[in-house]
């Protein structure tokens, strides 16, 4: 996955004529982590991949495109793309291919117990709806209250302003996210 994330990194780059300096600027990221990650020496966290797709404008999944599928395609949760924190207390896998063109993005996340994920700002537009499989959680979404969620629960948000999830309970919560975005990038 370094190989395919760092080719993705520099064609989306030098497609929208950013120089690393330009776009360590805008995602808020090293010139040299993202020099790393062009070259594949470097495996991101997922916090720094969503400030890089957030600064290029595309959907997270497309830095990680490895082809362009057609038919029926069967996702094997034992060849998922999973990426997640080092210490494991989240994680984020696809339930897509990664065709690198959409509108939406469909993931499974996972959060240890306790744990609060923090999110970046999404692009302008971006809404995410999520349903609670597992779990009892409470998701922070720019200034508004905090809002709890119990096991089916689902919820709507604008997700292009900083956001989180906690995990309420003493063990892993499931949760099911949409991501659509305004318009079609990738």
């Amino acid at each position: 996955m370094p190989a395919i994330l760092g080719r993705n990194l520099r064609r989306l780059r030098t497609r929208q004529g950013h120089s690393l300096e330009r776009l360590a600027k805008l995602a808020g990221v090293s010139r040299a982590m993202l020099s790393q990650i062009e070259t594949g020496k470097s495996a991101p966290t997922v916090n720094i991949l969503w400030k890089i797709a957030t600064a290029l404008g595309v959907p997270f999944a497309t830095l990680l495109d490895s082809q362009r599928v057609q038919g029926t395609i069967i996702l094997r949760r034992d060849k998922a793309k999973i990426l997640g924190l080092a210490d494991g207390r989240f994680t984020s896998r696809a339930l897509f291919p990664f065709d690198g063109e959409r509108k939406v993005e469909f993931y499974e996340l996972r959060i240890g117990p306790g744990h609060v994920e923090r999110a970046e700002a999404h692009a302008p537009g971006t809404i995410e709806n999520l349903i609670l499989v597992r779990g009892r959680i409470e998701i922070r979404t720019g200034q508004e209250p905090a809002n709890t969620l119990e096991e089916g629960d689902a919820m709507l948000f604008e997700a292009d302003v900083p956001h989180s999830y906690r995990n309420l309970t003493d063990s892993e919560a499931v949760i099911y996210l949409v991501m659509t975005y305004v318009e079609t990038v990738g």
